[in-house]
């Protein structure tokens, strides 16, 4: 008797009522049917396949191996946006590497006096300036002063600045601005950007040139050369030349403009060129934002080089003293006669 309460406690402990079985019956049936349906999602892909979402949820737990962008998808933003400050104070450094890299930068026409620097510059459209420099002395030579390239026989002057390209265009302007410094100029050349945007074949580029290398006026020469670097070197992004010459003369103080230009020149003619630039011997590459467009390795980018700093003749026939490099030859020198 005294066992049976004992009895009927563990009877009625191991006792499972009708609801409660039913419950436990329907969670192990449930459970059951997402185990089946798991294993017939993963048999019916192949094993080296994933899933779109597989890859997401992978990305998101933390595994060793970030999940593969679907194409076309946006990167994230690597980087801070630079400031405008931080580009500024970025662009005058580099403005003082480049003067140290190139103490020696020049206007690379050959010129005597304000004319025949007006003259090669418009020559100079279109083609280089070492053809530019290798055909001018016989056409000074011929046509020494504005009055005597205003008479000139039109015939005659193509035939001399034929090499140059371009050359029944470049003659009308050459007579046509050679005609304007006769008879509105007294046979000299201006020295205001005003007056020399007014003669025939001569614009914003042209006349800064003029200003800068011959009465000693700052301007900026925004050549394509000028262009491409500081667009790579994200100091603007606009295309239109008088747009990029307000940009970065806001930069910079006017007393730099004239310097910036030839340093900005040497460096696009030698090193950052169009095609392929020579970013594995670039001076600047760690201020540079497009490092990388060219060639990296440093000794396939020294073969790259140009100029004197490859060891070949620069564009000048007659360089200043200071300049390092080889005088080029003469127009119609044969290779390697230099």
């Amino acid at each position: 008797m005294s066992n049976s309460p004992v009895r009927g406690q563990a009877k009625g402990a191991g006792r499972v009522s009708p609801k409660q079985n039913s419950a436990v019956g329907e969670q192990a049936a449930a459970k059951s049917k997402k185990t089946t349906k798991a294993a017939k999602r993963t048999s019916e892909k192949p094993a080296d396949v994933k899933s779109p979402s597989s890859e997401r949820t992978s990305g998101r737990s933390g595994s060793s191996k970030p999940a593969a962008k679907a194409p076309g998808a946006k990167r994230p933003k690597s980087a801070k946006p630079e400031s405008h400050l931080a580009m500024v104070r970025r662009a005058r450094r580099i403005n003082r590497e480049l003067a140290d890299v190139y103490p020696y930068a020049h206007p690379e026409l050959d010129f005597r006096n304000p004319f025949e620097l007006l003259v090669a510059t418009v020559l100079s459209a279109q083609t280089t300036d070492l053809r530019v420099n290798q055909t001018t002395p016989a056409l000074f030579a011929k046509y020494p002063t504005p009055e005597d390239m205003a008479a000139a026989v039109p015939e005659e002057l193509e035939e001399v600045i034929r090499p140059t390209g371009f050359f029944r265009a470049k003659t009308r302007s050459l007579i046509g601005l050679s005609t304007a410094l006769r008879d509105r100029y007294d046979g000299e050349v201006p020295g205001t950007l005003k007056d020399l945007v007014t003669l025939p074949g001569v614009g914003r580029k042209t006349a800064n040139v003029v200003l800068g290398n011959a009465f000693g006026v700052p301007g900026l020469t925004v050549d394509t050369h000028f262009g491409r670097l500081v667009r790579r070197w994200k100091w603007t992004d606009q295309e239109d030349p008088e747009k990029v010459e307000a940009e970065i003369a806001a930069i910079f103080p006017k007393s730099e403009w004239t310097m910036l230009s030839h340093r900005i020149i040497f460096h696009g003619r030698r090193v950052c060129h169009s095609r392929k630039p020579a970013c594995g011997a670039c001076p600047i590459a760690p201020l540079c934002p497009s490092y990388g467009e060219g060639e990296t390795d440093p000794e396939k980018a020294k073969k790259l080089l140009k100029y004197e700093l490859g060891g070949y003749p620069g564009q000048r026939l007659s360089p200043p003293p200071d300049y390092p490099g080889k005088p080029a030859p003469p127009l119609g020198t044969p290779a390697g006669a230099e």
